[in-house]
């Protein structure tokens, strides 16, 4: 089969579109034909390698995948070739302590397709029969890839770490990025009302055309200033945040009493100052958030069968332009998701 396969740490150049043996499918596993697969900032971080990161090299990389069931290995039920699936993008036991609490990413065997074993980027991938999922008939296989790994992170952040609630005002940062889109897709869902950041004015436009109430373009005035206009001193319920650096820390200025920034990532950087008075005179929290569990992608799957989360796409590439693919989201030139058919 072909497949994209990093065997180094590197820029764009060394995403090598390769030929490969087809993946043979254990008992309890699929073996999946993809039909399309999204990228991430996960494939990029992977690509260039991060210190200390456990990264798999080499390795196909892609975990947002969907496709079509080729066979399915003994000990599979409910599924048979021909399926049509949208495939939980994360890895765990099933059956310790956490994952039976529907903590999967505090399980000790979490991992991701495509990161701690071979993914989607790829004509064939083999995955546990767990993480299969029948893809609603309304979405293409180009939104059901779109849909997974960004709307499960956003999910796990506003509902089951945040707990954002109907009548609440939530800042979320990054409106028209992957992660961005499918949170203000679900806040929306919830019933909160929306302020989201984006740095241009098309951005901004793809943010409001999704739900997003009110806009800040932080390339031109100070998102502080600009959340402060919508809802004065009182600040908002909920940060959204997967920037980290000085945005994190000024993030938390616009935060009300009792509120709740709730992070995935730290693109722009690790460290960040807190003010520790406000953070316990106004009885704050700051969350950490990782992917989701298998019980939240199940509820995702349902609401995309509903209409509720389609995903923003921005383009969709053949896997020969998977260098542009990349080069796109490191230079945040897209809006939504970016879309490789194998």
């Amino acid at each position: 089969m072909r497949a994209v396969v990093v065997r180094e740490h590197g820029g764009p150049e060394v995403l090598k579109l390769e030929e490969v043996a087809d993946p043979s499918p254990s008992p309890g596993e699929a073996l999946v034909r993809v039909r399309a697969c999204a990228l991430n900032h996960l494939d990029v971080w992977h690509r260039r390698g991060i210190p200390g990161a456990p990264f798999l090299l080499p390795c196909i990389t892609g975990a947002d995948i969907a496709g079509d069931i080729v066979s399915v290995g003994g000990e599979v039920t409910g599924f048979a070739p021909g399926d049509a699936v949208m495939i939980l993008p994360t890895l765990s036991c099933g059956v310790c302590e956490r994952c039976e609490r529907d903590e999967d990413p505090l399980c000790r065997s979490f991992g991701i397709l495509g990161e701690t074993c071979d993914g989607g980027l790829a004509e064939l991938v083999a995955v546990p029969a767990r993480n299969l999922f029948k893809k609603p008939e309304r979405l293409t296989y180009e939104q059901a890839a779109a849909g997974s790994l960004s709307t499960l992170t956003a999910w796990h952040m506003l509902v089951t770490r945040a707990q954002l609630r109907a009548g609440e005002t939530v800042l979320i940062h990054g409106g028209a990025s992957g992660v961005g889109s499918a949170a203000i897709r679900i806040a929306k869902h919830l019933g909160a009302t929306v302020i989201a950041t984006a740095s241009t004015s098309e951005k901004l436009e793809a943010a409001r055309s999704i739900g997003a109430d009110h806009l800040i373009n932080y390339a031109k005035e100070d998102f502080v200033q600009g959340t402060r206009a919508v809802v004065g001193k009182a600040g908002v319920d909920v940060v959204f945040e997967h920037v980290g650096g000085e945005v994190f820390e000024r993030s938390l200025r616009c935060l009300g009493w009792g509120g709740r920034l709730v992070t995935c990532g730290a693109t722009t950087g690790v460290d960040a100052k807190v003010n520790l008075r406000h953070l316990f005179f106004k009885g704050q929290s700051i969350l950490g958030s990782t992917m989701g569990s298998r019980a939240e992608f199940a509820e995702i799957v349902r609401l995309h069968a509903d209409g509720v989360l389609d995903p923003l796409i921005d383009r969709v590439l053949p896997l020969e332009e998977i260098v542009q693919g990349h080069q796109a989201l490191e230079t945040r030139a897209v809006i939504g998701k970016v879309v490789m058919n194998p």
